[in-house]
């Protein structure tokens, strides 16, 4: 592994917080941080925009900075006092007098926050505040946590209190990563390539998906990252085509691929890597067709990618590789063709593409940084790549029977069915995704994931390496070897 890379500084930290509150003139900014874990798996891990503006890795930690006339007066640590017998429990805290020495701010108890910021709204002063809130595809605000409640009881203690979110300004910060973040998230991705490319040695017929998970979890925590970043992905055979598979405990059968999508966090900012890779070191006609046409996908994608460029652009490019690749083996109608869709889809009058049958989730990815889905530049109007953009660019292809078998029975889907259920056949629960991460910096593209295989013959050479140790001891499975 390369050196440790630099860290984020106080002054770097003290630099966001001015940045984020620079269109307040007066009022009262509030961040709030992760609440302990009820249970103690998993571990505490730092609300995001807290760690972004503090670098403050405890629970139940709540910032204020005070701003008068466009200048901070004051900036707070509010924490729990910590009592001897529940440090013998969880650990020593920084004690709250600490706070000034360690952090540069002020510290209180967490009991005064409630009456301090009471009577700073006294005053007239109004309240902004940092959304307590992890990235996520499902929803669109927080309702849960301890920062949600404490200003929801502000607005109804006080009606006619202006309260105002400064999300815009702390994601639109996020977006763009420095060269210090750079560095971080390359190191998270080296750590996450060398697991994958010890997953690759070990896997084999009559191993498990959870033996290969234990290898990789634990080379992340060797190698001196976080924690996963994410659940890890350990999907074969069949598994593969359900997206975000995470059971990881079946059994590896000879002649099935398997997909993993896993990789750490390290200092908070996680990369995210997926690999797919014949269980028995050597991939079948089939699976090598399937798996070229995705490599050749993400390749399209990436060769486009430069400062200045729309995401369209290289999505447009990936997605022309995947229709021409599944029109050839027969598993689409025509690269424009179209079917009925399934209730509940949004097609154009015209119906689905085809293409969506088996390409679920697009041609590129999205952003990284102190979350695996972390804001981006290009996701901004115009979608155009700019430097200090960090993200991941992963097509992939699924080729479900069940799945295609729900289509609605209409006259063109059972006529489209009919002609290519063949080819269904003998692609049948091949399910390919190739992830790498990526930074445009000043000085160019900047492949953060390199070193985990991912050509064909790259991968087939490398699963002929003898397995490293498994967690326990021993290795698992039998591999024919050439």
């Amino acid at each position: 592994m390369s050196p440790a890379p630099a860290k984020v500084t106080a002054d770097d930290y003290a630099a966001r917080r001015d940045a984020v509150t620079a269109k307040v003139d007066s009022g009262i900014v509030l961040a709030f941080g992760e609440s302990e874990p009820l249970v103690f798996y998993p571990t505490f891990f730092q609300m995001p925009n807290f760690e972004y503006l503090t670098g403050f890795d405890e629970s139940d930690a709540v910032m204020l900075i005070l701003k008068r006339k466009g200048a901070p007066t004051s900036t707070m640590m509010f924490v729990p006092t910590q009592t001897p017998i529940m440090a013998r429990f969880v650990g020593h805290r920084t004690p709250i007098a600490d706070l000034q020495r360690t952090m540069g701010m002020a510290g209180r108890n967490l009991g005064q926050l409630r009456p301090t910021v009471d009577s700073l709204i006294a005053t007239g002063l109004p309240v902004y505040f940092i959304p307590a809130v992890h990235t996520g595809d499902w929803f669109d605000q927080d309702t849960v946590t301890f920062g949600a409640r404490f200003i929801s009881n502000l607005h109804a203690a006080h009606p006619s209190l202006v309260i105002a979110s400064l999300d815009s300004a702390i994601t639109d910060l996020r977006k763009k990563k420095t060269a210090t973040e750079i560095g971080l998230l390359r190191h998270a991705a080296q750590i996450s390539v060398r697991a994958h490319r010890e997953a690759m040695k070990a896997a084999a017929p009559g191993c498990t998906e959870n033996e290969i998970q234990a290898l990789l979890d634990g080379t992340f925590r060797r190698l001196g990252g976080d924690r996963p970043g994410y659940g890890s992905i350990v999907a074969s055979g069949k598994n593969a085509n359900t997206l975000h598979y995470m059971k990881d405990d079946d059994t590896l059968h000879d002649g099935d691929l398997i997909l993993i999508d896993a990789a750490t966090s390290y200092n908070h900012y996680s990369a995210d890597v997926t690999r797919t890779f014949p269980v028995n070191g050597m991939f079948t006609a089939p699976q090598r067709e399937i798996y070229q046409m995705v490599r050749d996908a993400q390749e399209a994608f990436v060769r486009q990618i430069k400062d200045g460029i729309s995401v369209n652009v290289a999505s447009d490019s990936g997605r022309a590789v995947i229709a021409n690749g599944l029109t050839r083996l027969g598993l689409i109608e025509s690269p424009d063709a179209t079917f009925d869709g399934y209730a509940g889809t949004r097609c154009p009058a015209a119906g689905c593409r085809q293409t969506a049958l088996y390409a679920l989730h697009g041609y590129g990815g999205h952003g990284l940084g102190l979350e695996v889905h972390d804001p981006a530049q290009y996701y901004d109007t115009g979608n155009l790549f700019k430097n200090g953009d960090v993200f991941t660019v992963e097509p992939g292809v699924y080729v479900a029977p069940d799945y295609i078998a729900l289509m609605p029975d209409t006259p063109r889907n059972r006529a489209m069915k009919a002609k290519i259920a063949p080819a269904v056949e003998k692609y049948k629960w091949i399910g390919v995704r190739i992830e790498d991460d990526y930074a445009l910096t000043d000085r160019g593209f900047d492949w953060l994931s390199r070193g985990a295989p991912r050509e064909i013959n790259e991968i087939e050479a490398l699963m002929r390496e003898p397995s490293p140790q498994l967690p326990g001891g021993g290795t698992c499975g039998s591999r024919r070897r050439r």
